[in-house]
């Protein structure tokens, strides 16, 4: 198990520097720059502006700007933005804690939901439940987040409600942790976990069922069954177990939706997650954050598919890596 980690430890370092010499060759490609808008205010000067590309070392051969972005980033240092003209790790750090509650409070409520609902799916499926189920599930696939949040806020404005928007009410955003304000974040939570999770509910409910129905008509099953074991040994020992390794191998994918996943959803709903950041840096050719954050993202991606890899060969005893 070891030899595989070290392995795909092997494999990740000449991956993620081609990942880097591409999203940092794509920032430089884009017209216009951070710098370059900054003429347009009448107030800021031509040499106060190469001042800054100097002081950045933007004034320097790209590949000198690539190795010294490079060698900082791996060393945690991110660069300054511009804009805030803050290190960029502090800002996401700001939004880092936020960020990872709702994803994985979002990923595990959407698995503790659509694994259930894949398995009475494929079970029951010519009944209402399913039938109902099925619809929801198309209804999650279809209709684009920002859409669902839109009318989940209008639902809750129309009836009266006021907790739409953001995590807190106003009067609780800045202060300590009480449970009052505990009972105000739940309050405004379900919007959000609704919004974020319902379309990977339904894309994991339907691969539940398809995964489910595939298992069931194979010849293990029939032997189990032929054997005399109970319907539930079979359904949950031999049918659930190996139906849903394919979804721990995509499990990985999840990793990166820290920050790069329903930009526009948090947006609209004001959350306070790295996605609008990175949306808004963009807007701003913000570079340092932008390279940070796509970075980072594929750094969790590649930590994503490990642990899958490795929680796979945990879950199915047949899978070895030598």
């Amino acid at each position: 198990m070891w030899s595989f980690v070290f392995r795909r430890f092997l494999v990740a370092i000449p991956t993620l520097l081609l990942i880097s010499v591409l999203i940092f060759g794509v920032i430089q490609l884009q017209p216009g720059g951070f710098l370059e808008n900054m003429l347009d205010d009448p107030r800021v000067s031509r040499e106060t502006v190469e001042t800054i590309r100097k002081q950045y070392g933007l004034d320097q051969p790209v590949w000198v700007q690539y190795l010294n972005w490079l060698g900082r980033f791996a060393q945690g240092d991110f660069g300054y933005s511009f804009l805030n003209n803050r290190p960029v790790a502090g800002l996401i750090w700001e939004r880092l804690g936020w960020t990872v509650f709702l994803a994985l409070l979002t990923i595990l409520t959407t698995w503790v939901v659509a694994i259930p609902l894949g398995i009475y799916t494929a079970l029951r499926r010519h009944g209402l439940g399913a039938t109902v189920a099925n619809l929801i599930g198309y209804f999650g696939l279809a209709t684009p987040d920002f859409l669902v949040a839109l009318l989940l806020i209008f639902a809750v404005l129309s009836s009266g409600g006021t907790n739409v928007g953001g995590l807190f009410s106003p009067q609780y955003i800045d202060a300590p942790w009480s449970w009052e304000k505990f009972k105000d974040m739940l309050a405004h939570l379900w919007i959000p976990l609704i919004v974020i999770g319902l379309d990977g509910t339904a894309s994991i409910m339907r691969q539940m069922r398809a995964n489910m129905l595939d298992v069931l008509t194979q010849d293990y099953i029939r032997t189990a069954r032929s054997k005399g074991l109970a319907e539930r040994v079979v359904l949950w020992k031999h049918a659930v177990r190996n139906a849903i390794n394919p979804l721990i191998s995509i499990a990985g994918l999840s990793l990166p939706n820290l920050i790069s996943s329903t930009i526009i959803a948090s947006i609209v709903l004001n959350l306070p997650t790295i996605g609008p950041f990175l949306y808004q840096s963009l807007l701003d050719k913000d570079q340092y954050v932008v390279m940070a954050l796509l970075m980072l993202s594929a750094i969790l991606l590649m930590i994503g598919n490990l642990l899958a890899d490795l929680a796979l060969a945990w879950a199915d005893p047949r899978i070895r890596y030598e």
